[in-house]
């Protein structure tokens, strides 16, 4: 098989004009369709153009809050990289990941919770719009599903993607069932750099919303 030799700026339009070819003709309304491009891009797997679910709206509703000035809060580090945080601060927004804090560390061993669970209250005091991006684990959307049903917190919108097989599908279930805007990938796949692929489209979405 010979090597095709092709340009960086390239690579990328040439990764989604493939993508576009063998998805046979579906599509779906944008920026909707971006997001489960960029999905695919990431992962090369065409799952995701079946098991993303969509709340009404919720694409547009995200990118309204990114040009507002939302932050974005991940549960961890990984995602928290993967964001593209120039883009983000020129909306005035800001990514947060508290899942290595001192503060969350100790609390999670006094308490005997996971770290997860106490960077969820801890983002839950955070001020402004807020989208929360988890990727990886189950127990952060627990979290924040409980934090959302004690008015501790009221995200603009939920990016749910864990990934694994303990308690995954069990809680995006439980963020659909919010009344929360969401955007998760039902069953078992999902993982961190899904959660940042999901922002940076929303981030990088140049049309009307």
């Amino acid at each position: 098989m010979a090597f095709e030799t092709v340009r960086p700026e390239e690579i990328e339009k040439r990764s989604m004009e493939i993508i576009t070819s063998e998805l046979k003709g579906r599509t779906w309304p944008e920026p909707r369709f971006s997001i489960i491009k960029r999905c695919i891009h990431t992962s090369a797997d065409f799952d995701y153009a079946d098991n993303l679910r969509f709340s009404d709206d919720a694409e547009n509703i995200g990118i309204k809050a990114i040009r507002n000035g939302a932050s974005i809060i991940t549960d961890t580090k990984m995602a928290a990289s993967g964001i593209n945080k120039n883009v983000l601060g020129m909306y005035g927004g800001t990514v947060h990941c508290f899942i290595s804090d001192e503060d969350v560390i100790k609390e999670a061993k006094e308490r005997g919770e996971t770290r997860a669970t106490i960077s969820m209250e801890k983002a839950a005091k955070l001020e402004g719009e807020l989208i929360f991006a988890l990727g990886n684990a189950p127990t952060a959307l627990f979290s924040l599903c409980r934090l959302v049903k004690e008015g501790k917190v009221r995200p603009t919108l939920i990016v749910g993607v864990p990934v694994g097989f303990v308690n995954v599908v069990e809680s995006k279930e439980a963020v659909m069932d919010l009344g929360i805007p969401y955007i998760v990938a039902a069953g078992r796949k999902g993982v961190s750099n899904i959660s940042a692929a999901i922002c940076n489209s929303m981030l990088y979405y140049k049309g009307m919303i």
